[in-house]
């Protein structure tokens, strides 16, 4: 998948990423599994440009989920610099760009100091308009639905409409995993019902414009029925 998207293609609203193969991408080379990580970091710099010039408007990217917290705690604390050594270093280019940046997942459990960076580049990208990028942090999906559930009314007229409410998420449209496995390890299984998955062998860091445009072309391609008839769509 190398070509190009057109302008005239029609575009996701909501696009996630399941950045997967850090790990893997570093022991390849000899390198620590940090090495990995950190290059990760660079693609995520590289994707959100990408999807900002690509005229994107939700980019959702699942950095951290609640299973993660399994990894050697050393791991797990190289994780968390990088998140907020990126939050720091590309805040104010995401203010200027009109991006808007939240964090979807779990903070009771973060280090406070990662929180009051979160909440501080919330912030000062509340304002922007261009594109609404969000990283998924100690997330698990099934959490939030357990968590969305458990405030819904027991009388609530349109249970799945209020549901969805609570959660909070437009659905996905379009849902990319690197690294080549297949799978959606509790990433928005509500969001994703009608998701078109792409699958790809890259892992995260060697992931670039060029993977992200031919996923945007073979979702252009899809015919999305979302139960109809083709006629009916």
């Amino acid at each position: 998948m190398s070509q190009s998207t057109s302008h005239s293609a029609p575009l996701p609203h909501h696009t996630a990423v399941i950045l997967d193969g850090n790990g893997r991408w570093a022991t390849a080379r000899g390198l620590p599994r940090a090495s990995g990580h950190r290059a990760g970091a660079e693609a995520v710099r590289r994707t959100v440009e990408a999807a900002r010039t690509l005229s994107l408007r939700m980019l959702t990217l699942y950095a951290f989920s609640s299973d993660n917290w399994r990894r050697p705690r050393p791991e797990v604390a190289a994780l968390f610099k990088l998140l907020a050594a990126y939050l720091a270093d590309e805040v104010e280019a995401l203010r200027k760009q009109g991006i808007r940046l939240t964090v979807i997942g779990r903070r009771d459990r973060l280090p406070p100091s990662l929180v009051a960076s979160i909440e501080a580049a919330e912030s000062v990208t509340a304002s922007g308009r261009e594109m609404h990028l969000r990283i998924a942090v100690d997330y698990s999906s099934r959490e939030a639905i357990a968590a969305a559930a458990r405030r819904l009314s027991p009388r609530s007229a349109a249970p799945c409409s209020d549901l969805a409410r609570m959660l909070g998420t437009p659905d996905v449209d379009l849902l990319i995993r690197t690294g080549g496995e297949q799978r959606l390890s509790d990433f928005l299984l509500w969001e994703a019902a009608y998701a078109e998955l792409v699958f790809l062998t890259v892992p995260w860091p060697d992931f670039a414009r060029v993977d992200l445009e031919g996923a945007l072309s073979e979702f252009a391609r899809r015919g999305r029925r979302f139960g109809r008839v083709a006629a009916a769509v």
